[in-house]
């Protein structure tokens, strides 16, 4: 989105006429993104396509079409509810990351640290390896830098 910047100075100057220049608002031309603004979006938009291949796989294990997996029936209550709020969560926050909004940022960031925080408190409800672990909250750390190097840049 352009800015609009004020051209010009006062309409009149002490009985000069208009050669100061007419007070008027224009449109300034857009800067173009480059550095670290660019980054983070490629960054946002690789982490939605993974997101959403994620929230794909759970939606396909609450329809039972992988083949070999434990029935979605047949799991404990409190662990087919973790699979319904991961599926849901990270379809949305696959969505938000992808249009590179803010609530994205907020919706994926509470679906990944819910789940490290799941996989650390509660490993019946959600098992993840360590190496599994330590990749996310290495994504996470990664758009944390992200984003304050693009907040930087263009302040």
């Amino acid at each position: 989105m352009r800015g609009l910047t004020k051209v010009g100075g006062p309409r009149e100057v002490r009985g000069r006429g208009n050669e100061g220049g007419a007070d008027r608002i224009e449109r300034s031309p857009q800067v173009p993104q480059t550095g670290w603004d660019v980054v983070l979006v490629w960054f946002m938009r690789l982490a939605a396509l993974f997101w959403l291949a994620k929230a794909v796989g759970t939606w396909a294990s609450i329809l039972d079409v992988l083949p070999g997996a434990r029935p979605f029936e047949s799991e404990p209550i409190g662990r087919q509810s973790v699979i319904v709020y991961f599926a849901v969560i990270d379809a949305m926050a696959a969505v938000g990351l992808w249009l590179t909004s803010a609530w994205g940022g907020v919706l994926w960031l509470l679906a990944a640290t819910s789940a490290l925080t799941l996989a650390v408190l509660t490993p019946q409800l959600l098992p993840m390896s360590v190496p599994h672990l330590a990749i996310q909250g290495g994504i996470i750390a990664l758009y944390f830098i992200l984003s304050y190097l693009a907040a930087r840049e263009i302040r």
